[in-house]
């Protein structure tokens, strides 16, 4: 079993219950797992790594992404619009995805997720064209398995299209049987739900403007017979609101209650615009959100509730959203727009640095329920990062080099990666594939693909 000793760490931030914090530490791994944690916890390893200057920390957990989507950045007509336009315009370039944009695209992502301290990941796949094969979704898992990161991808869906009512062309739908047939292959062959496992699968219908309610209810109590969790967008905008009072003569979230889309087993992405009795419901029900403040404020969305979030003691976590997301797969920006984001909106004494960094990682576990991720102790999986604090950026912020992390830095680059025990960034560079190599494949696909078409 091979072992890799972390040694002299700046600090080693464990996010554990007592919200450890240890100076000058050791972290020892075996295989997998994190066997040790303290002072002198060993001399030997099959690999040391020097962490003096560095910051130790939980590897960030992001529960909201649409991983194709980096192929779509900065796309100039739509670099000013609000949410419905700005699908409206890019459901005519998503009519030409492939199987290899598909993979090259998660590709771009995960590899920007694992340079800025991202080793877990979910992903929102909902994207179908008429026309190519109905296994997308393996592209995005094949790209995770090659770069090294902890998957929780989603097979999403669209079923509801313009000529019922929904949002996107119809040719960009599938029919309710085609989603639930693959909806059941992509568990039975990819959903892994052991303590450390590399690869969980959830079903992710895509939003109650671009899914029939039969579709909804039918995948949730698909999820629940195959015991997997699910996901969809809420209350992300206004626009959503009302298109749900007019045609379901319900609020979003009580158009999705009556689905049975409610409990410890589902969670929304946004939820920007819940009322106070939405709010307790879903605190009470155990019912989570990904917060994505970057999107948010790229789309003009508006700011999440976040002190009554903190009230009523919402279970949420933060995920960067696809090319929507201040067009970036940047966890670690993630937590500073946090941060800023609702000091700006609540004042300064809302958040602290560190409850930023905790959001990221232990709140980020408790929303997909996976207690094996999201801190740093015995036993755990050796999911970890360093940040080499001995940069220009960070001189003069030895008060709190913990802090300096969200509120100083030059760059969002981590120095070491380390997912399940294999190192996936050194140095500031992938170890499992050529960063030029994806950039060249990306930017083919872009100037093949859609330069020449619909911008």
């Amino acid at each position: 079993m091979e072992t890799i000793l972390v040694k002299n760490a700046r600090r080693i931030v464990t996010m554990n219950n007592r919200d450890l914090i240890l100076e000058n530490a050791d972290l020892l791994i075996e295989g997998n797992k994190i066997f040790n944690i303290g002072f002198n916890v060993g001399e030997r390893a099959d690999r040391i790594l020097d962490a003096a200057g560095k910051i130790v920390l939980p590897g960030f957990i992001n529960t909201h992404h649409h991983l194709f989507q980096t192929l779509f950045r900065a796309v100039p007509d739509i670099q000013n619009k609000s949410l419905f336009p700005w699908l409206i315009h890019l459901y005519q370039m998503w009519r030409q995805l492939t199987p290899e944009a598909v993979y090259v695209g998660a590709m771009v992502g995960i590899g920007e997720l694992l340079l800025t301290g991202c080793t877990t990941t979910t992903d929102h796949f909902y994207v179908y064209p008429k026309g190519l094969p109905g296994n997308l979704l393996d592209e995005t898992i094949k790209a995770a398995r090659e770069l090294g990161i902890r998957f929780y991808p989603t097979r999403g869906s669209i079923s509801l299209g313009q000529s019922q009512g929904g949002l996107p062309p119809d040719d960009l739908t599938q029919t309710e049987e085609e989603i639930l047939q693959d909806s059941r292959r992509v568990i039975e062959n990819y959903h892994d739900s052991s303590a450390f496992s590399m690869c969980r699968i959830g079903l992710s219908p895509n939003a109650p403007f671009s899914a029939t309610a039969s579709l909804m209810k039918n995948t949730v109590r698909l999820a629940r017979e195959a015991k997997v969790m699910c996901h969809t967008h809420l209350a992300e905008t206004k626009d959503e609101e009302v298109y749900c009072l007019e045609k379901f003569n319900r609020r979003p979230l009580q158009y999705l209650e009556d689905l049975e889309w409610i409990g410890e087993d589902i969670w929304f992405a946004h939820g920007i615009h819940f009322n106070d009795e939405e709010l307790e419901k879903l605190a009470r029900s155990k019912t989570k959100i990904a917060h994505c403040p970057s999107s948010n404020s790229r789309l003009g969305s508006g700011v999440a509730p976040y002190p009554k979030w903190k009230e009523k003691k919402v279970i949420f976590g933060l995920g960067v959203d696809g090319s929507a997301s201040n067009d970036s797969s940047n966890m670690w920006g993630e937590v500073r727009q946090f941060l800023l984001a609702h000091r700006g909106a609540w004042g300064s004494e809302i958040m602290t640095p560190y409850e930023a960094l905790k959001c990221a990682t232990r709140n980020g576990a408790e929303l997909l329920d996976w207690r094996e991720i999201g801190s740093l102790e015995p036993g755990k999986a050796a999911d970890l990062i360093l940040i080499d604090t001995r940069k220009i950026a960070y001189a003069g912020a030895s008060y709190d080099p913990v802090a300096a992390l969200v509120l100083c830095g030059d760059n969002f680059i981590v120095d070491t990666s380390v997912v399940n025990g294999k190192i996936v960034v050194e140095k500031g560079k992938l170890t499992q594939a050529s960063e030029e190599k994806i950039v060249e494949a990306a930017d083919h696909i872009i100037s093949t693909l859609w330069m020449s078409g619909v911008q």
